[in-house]
């Protein structure tokens, strides 16, 4: 998709009852598109049409909402279907749909390790293959895959985390592959933190998130529409000082980068348990 014009598009997004999903769907929605929000949370769905609806009271074009989990095949093709049924055409995917979590490799459940892969990598592989048919008969379409500077970074306490973002990251580029010449594109995003409820709900000192230097979900999807439009592969927002440095030292040197990372963590747990330590 080269075109910078969304008017009469369909796009599908998952995740799209709050955060980054929704920011893109009200990004789109006002420049023209259709929307399918798809998300687990219902609620969020119909306040999330509300939002839409206020955010452009002229505007006619669908808002469709799915209650949709992502671990789940049939429910997506199901989705996808809907999407196609009353709006004939399947323009753009946004997998949105995630969860983080955190935790020592010592004591991290392999049942949320599970759960962390479904949600953020098969929830991503369903999505992209139910769609593809429709997209194929089309000859063209885009997906945008949300990964995380964490699918290129092997953060400490987040190694499920990093399992399933690195898993969005090898798919996407092997299938962007596969579908070279066919008119259907894929662009795989890479945000650092955004100001989301997931990274609210998973902050944690050890992690260095700072509130004042969250992206916004707004910032992430004027980027997305900006990289759909040019066809970009490879779409890395990562405003921050540190999180450049290691990303650089990565694509250079991994080996030390891992080092650097695991003094670094070690040192901010040392530092974090001198600062618990009762004064007597």
């Amino acid at each position: 998709m080269t075109s910078t014009d969304f008017s009469g598009k369909t796009a599908v997004i998952t995740g799209g009852a709050s955060g980054i999903g929704l920011a893109v769907a009200q990004a789109l929605y006002t420049s023209g598109a259709s929307v399918v929000l798809a998300d687990i949370n219902e609620q969020g769905l119909r306040a999330a049409e509300g939002h839409l609806k206020k955010s452009a009271p002229d505007a006619h074009q669908h808002i469709i909402c799915i209650p949709t989990d992502v671990r789940r095949e049939e429910e997506v093709r199901e989705l996808m279907e809907m999407a196609v049924t009353i709006c004939q055409r399947i323009d753009l995917v946004v997998t949105c749909a995630g969860i983080g979590s955190s935790g020592s490799i010592d004591t991290f459940a392999s049942s949320e390790m599970q759960r962390l892969m479904d949600i953020n990598f098969m929830g991503t592989f369903h999505c992209v293959q139910k769609a593809l048919s429709t997209m194929r008969k089309q000859g063209s379409g885009h997906f945008v895959c949300l990964s995380s500077v964490a699918g290129k970074l092997g953060n400490p306490f987040l190694s499920g985390y990093c399992a399933s973002k690195w898993a969005v990251r090898g798919f996407t580029s092997a299938v962007r592959a596969e579908l070279e010449g066919s008119g259907i594109g894929i662009t795989t995003v890479y945000p650092g933190w955004v100001d989301t409820p997931m990274v609210h709900q998973e902050n944690d000192a050890l992690l260095g998130v700072n509130a004042q230097a969250l992206l916004t979900p707004q910032q992430v999807a004027i980027a997305i529409l900006q990289a759909v439009s040019e066809d970009k592969r490879d779409l890395t927002l990562a405003p921050y000082a540190d999180i450049t440095r290691a990303l650089q030292l990565y694509a250079v040197d991994p080996d030390k980068a891992e080092r650097k990372m695991g003094l670094a963590m070690q040192q901010a747990v040392a530092a974090r348990s001198a600062q618990e330590v009762p004064q007597v």
